[in-house]
Protein backbone atom coordinates (compact mmCIF):
# COMPACT_ATOMS: atom_id res chain seq x y z
CA UNK A 1 0.00 0.00 0.00
CA UNK A 2 1.08 3.72 -0.88
CA UNK A 3 1.98 5.25 2.25
CA UNK A 4 0.54 8.41 3.48
CA UNK A 5 2.22 11.72 2.09
CA UNK A 6 1.54 13.41 5.56
CA UNK A 7 1.31 10.76 8.66
CA UNK A 8 1.55 13.74 11.17
CA UNK A 9 -1.60 15.13 10.25
CA UNK A 10 -5.12 14.63 10.49
CA UNK A 11 -7.59 15.45 8.11
CA UNK A 12 -11.03 15.88 10.42
CA UNK A 13 -14.19 15.21 8.13
CA UNK A 14 -17.61 16.65 9.88
CA UNK A 15 -20.65 14.51 9.13
CA UNK A 16 -24.08 14.44 10.06
CA UNK A 17 -25.63 10.67 10.15
CA UNK A 18 -27.62 10.29 6.74
CA UNK A 19 -31.19 10.14 8.24
CA UNK A 20 -34.56 11.20 6.35
CA UNK A 21 -35.35 14.91 7.14
CA UNK A 22 -32.09 15.74 8.86
CA UNK A 23 -29.39 16.31 6.44
CA UNK A 24 -29.64 18.79 4.11
CA UNK A 25 -32.58 20.72 5.49
CA UNK A 26 -32.35 23.95 3.49
CA UNK A 27 -31.97 22.44 0.26
CA UNK A 28 -35.21 19.70 1.18
CA UNK A 29 -37.09 22.86 1.33
CA UNK A 30 -36.94 22.83 -2.71
CA UNK A 31 -35.90 19.29 -3.33
CA UNK A 32 -37.76 17.09 -0.77
CA UNK A 33 -36.78 14.91 1.79
CA UNK A 34 -35.54 12.37 0.17
CA UNK A 35 -33.69 13.77 -3.21
CA UNK A 36 -31.67 15.97 -0.09
CA UNK A 37 -30.62 12.85 1.63
CA UNK A 38 -29.47 11.05 -1.74
CA UNK A 39 -27.48 13.93 -2.11
CA UNK A 40 -25.79 14.35 0.94
CA UNK A 41 -25.66 10.88 1.14
CA UNK A 42 -23.27 10.49 -2.17
CA UNK A 43 -21.27 13.80 -1.55
CA UNK A 44 -20.00 12.20 2.02
CA UNK A 45 -19.59 8.66 0.56
CA UNK A 46 -17.71 10.94 -2.32
CA UNK A 47 -16.06 12.53 0.39
CA UNK A 48 -14.77 9.42 2.70
CA UNK A 49 -13.88 7.95 -0.84
CA UNK A 50 -11.40 11.05 -2.25
CA UNK A 51 -9.98 11.03 1.20
CA UNK A 52 -9.02 7.41 1.79
CA UNK A 53 -7.62 7.16 -1.88
CA UNK A 54 -5.18 10.43 -1.75
CA UNK A 55 -2.77 8.99 0.71
CA UNK A 56 -2.12 11.98 2.26
CA UNK A 57 -2.99 11.57 5.96
CA UNK A 58 -5.36 9.61 8.94
CA UNK A 59 -8.73 10.43 8.45
CA UNK A 60 -10.86 11.08 11.14
CA UNK A 61 -14.52 11.41 10.59
CA UNK A 62 -16.27 13.50 13.41
CA UNK A 63 -19.91 12.12 13.76
CA UNK A 64 -23.17 13.98 14.79
CA UNK A 65 -25.58 12.69 16.48
CA UNK A 66 -23.69 9.34 17.11
CA UNK A 67 -21.48 6.80 15.11
CA UNK A 68 -23.49 3.79 15.49
CA UNK A 69 -25.21 4.89 11.74
CA UNK A 70 -24.83 1.52 9.58
CA UNK A 71 -23.88 3.68 6.94
CA UNK A 72 -20.49 5.02 8.87
CA UNK A 73 -20.07 1.43 10.44
CA UNK A 74 -19.43 0.01 6.43
CA UNK A 75 -16.41 2.63 6.71
CA UNK A 76 -15.21 1.48 10.38
CA UNK A 77 -11.92 -0.63 8.88
CA UNK A 78 -10.37 2.84 6.96
CA UNK A 79 -11.75 5.59 9.08
CA UNK A 80 -11.45 6.35 12.74
CA UNK A 81 -14.64 7.78 14.00
CA UNK A 82 -15.22 9.89 16.54
CA UNK A 83 -18.32 11.60 18.18
CA UNK A 84 -18.61 15.55 18.13
CA UNK A 85 -19.69 17.21 21.23
CA UNK A 86 -22.17 18.82 22.34
CA UNK A 87 -22.66 22.55 21.46
CA UNK A 88 -22.51 25.37 18.76
CA UNK A 89 -20.48 24.77 15.21
CA UNK A 90 -17.43 26.71 16.58
CA UNK A 91 -17.36 24.25 19.69
CA UNK A 92 -17.54 20.95 17.83
CA UNK A 93 -14.90 22.32 15.25
CA UNK A 94 -12.72 23.54 18.31
CA UNK A 95 -13.35 20.35 20.38
CA UNK A 96 -12.29 18.27 17.46
CA UNK A 97 -9.14 20.49 16.53
CA UNK A 98 -7.78 20.60 19.94
CA UNK A 99 -8.42 16.92 20.65
CA UNK A 100 -6.46 15.78 17.17
CA UNK A 101 -3.77 18.01 18.06
CA UNK A 102 -2.54 16.16 20.89
CA UNK A 103 -1.60 13.66 18.77
CA UNK A 104 -0.72 15.62 15.07
CA UNK A 105 1.40 18.63 14.80
CA UNK A 106 -1.10 20.04 12.12
CA UNK A 107 -4.76 19.24 11.04
CA UNK A 108 -7.43 19.76 8.42
CA UNK A 109 -11.16 20.44 9.21
CA UNK A 110 -13.59 19.96 6.48
CA UNK A 111 -17.45 19.11 5.60
CA UNK A 112 -18.87 16.58 3.10
CA UNK A 113 -20.86 19.02 1.08
CA UNK A 114 -18.14 20.27 -0.98
CA UNK A 115 -17.99 17.86 -3.91
CA UNK A 116 -15.59 20.00 -5.87
CA UNK A 117 -12.60 19.62 -2.69
CA UNK A 118 -10.36 17.05 -3.93
CA UNK A 119 -6.90 15.44 -2.86
CA UNK A 120 -5.25 18.13 -4.40
CA UNK A 121 -6.99 21.02 -2.95
CA UNK A 122 -6.12 19.07 0.21
CA UNK A 123 -2.67 18.82 -1.10
CA UNK A 124 -2.19 22.48 -0.94
CA UNK A 125 -3.64 22.89 2.12
CA UNK A 126 -1.42 20.79 3.81
CA UNK A 127 1.76 21.46 2.11
CA UNK A 128 0.91 25.08 2.99
CA UNK A 129 0.70 23.72 6.75
CA UNK A 130 3.96 21.66 6.31
CA UNK A 131 5.78 24.75 5.54
CA UNK A 132 4.78 26.94 9.13
CA UNK A 133 1.27 28.41 7.95
CA UNK A 134 -0.14 28.72 10.87
CA UNK A 135 -3.65 28.58 9.35
CA UNK A 136 -4.82 27.79 5.82
CA UNK A 137 -8.23 28.59 4.50
CA UNK A 138 -10.46 27.20 1.85
CA UNK A 139 -13.23 30.12 1.28
CA UNK A 140 -16.55 29.06 -0.06
CA UNK A 141 -18.29 31.28 -2.34
CA UNK A 142 -20.63 32.34 -0.17
CA UNK A 143 -18.42 33.59 2.12
CA UNK A 144 -18.03 31.06 4.57
CA UNK A 145 -14.89 28.73 4.36
CA UNK A 146 -15.25 24.70 3.10
CA UNK A 147 -11.37 24.10 4.76
CA UNK A 148 -9.55 25.38 7.82
CA UNK A 149 -5.90 23.85 8.55
CA UNK A 150 -4.32 24.57 11.53
CA UNK A 151 -1.03 24.00 13.38
CA UNK A 152 -2.74 25.25 16.99
CA UNK A 153 -6.14 25.01 18.41
CA UNK A 154 -6.74 28.72 19.02
CA UNK A 155 -10.55 28.94 20.42
CA UNK A 156 -10.70 32.59 19.22
CA UNK A 157 -10.53 31.24 15.77
CA UNK A 158 -14.21 29.72 16.90
CA UNK A 159 -16.07 31.88 19.33
CA UNK A 160 -18.95 34.56 18.61
CA UNK A 161 -18.71 33.33 14.61
CA UNK A 162 -21.94 34.30 13.01
CA UNK A 163 -22.27 30.61 11.83
CA UNK A 164 -23.88 30.81 8.39
CA UNK A 165 -23.16 34.14 7.63
CA UNK A 166 -21.29 35.86 4.62
CA UNK A 167 -18.59 36.91 6.63
CA UNK A 168 -17.25 33.28 8.30
CA UNK A 169 -13.96 33.38 6.51
CA UNK A 170 -12.74 37.17 6.54
CA UNK A 171 -13.80 37.17 10.34
CA UNK A 172 -11.46 33.95 10.63
CA UNK A 173 -9.00 35.66 8.66
CA UNK A 174 -9.41 38.72 10.88
CA UNK A 175 -9.31 36.68 14.09
CA UNK A 176 -5.66 34.74 12.79
CA UNK A 177 -4.52 38.20 12.39
CA UNK A 178 -5.25 39.36 15.52
CA UNK A 179 -4.00 36.53 17.49
CA UNK A 180 -0.41 36.82 15.26
CA UNK A 181 -0.68 33.70 13.60
CA UNK A 182 0.26 33.54 9.45
CA UNK A 183 -2.48 32.53 6.99
CA UNK A 184 -2.97 31.46 3.52
CA UNK A 185 -5.94 31.06 1.54
CA UNK A 186 -6.94 28.73 -0.99
CA UNK A 187 -8.97 28.90 -4.46
CA UNK A 188 -12.69 29.56 -3.58
CA UNK A 189 -15.10 26.56 -3.89
CA UNK A 190 -18.80 26.27 -3.75
CA UNK A 191 -20.01 24.73 -0.65
CA UNK A 192 -23.87 23.39 -1.59
CA UNK A 193 -26.38 24.36 1.57
CA UNK A 194 -29.49 26.12 -1.00
CA UNK A 195 -31.10 24.99 -3.93
CA UNK A 196 -29.45 27.62 -5.64
CA UNK A 197 -25.92 26.02 -5.20
CA UNK A 198 -26.97 22.88 -6.53
CA UNK A 199 -28.21 24.66 -9.63
CA UNK A 200 -24.89 26.51 -10.40
CA UNK A 201 -22.97 23.72 -9.02
CA UNK A 202 -24.84 21.55 -11.90
CA UNK A 203 -24.63 23.75 -14.62
CA UNK A 204 -20.92 23.78 -14.29
CA UNK A 205 -20.71 20.06 -13.92
CA UNK A 206 -22.58 19.69 -17.05
CA UNK A 207 -20.65 22.65 -18.67
CA UNK A 208 -23.70 24.83 -19.28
Amino acid sequence: MVPLSFPDARLLLFARAPELGRVKTRLARRVGDAAALALYTAWLEGALRRLVDARLAPLECWCTPDCAHPFFQSWGDVVRFRRQRDGNLGERMFHAAETALREARMVVLLGADCPDLDGAYLERALRALERGCDLVLGPALDGGYVLLGLRHAERGLFDGIAWGGREVAATTLARASALGLSSHCLSPLRDIDEYEDLVAWSARLNGL
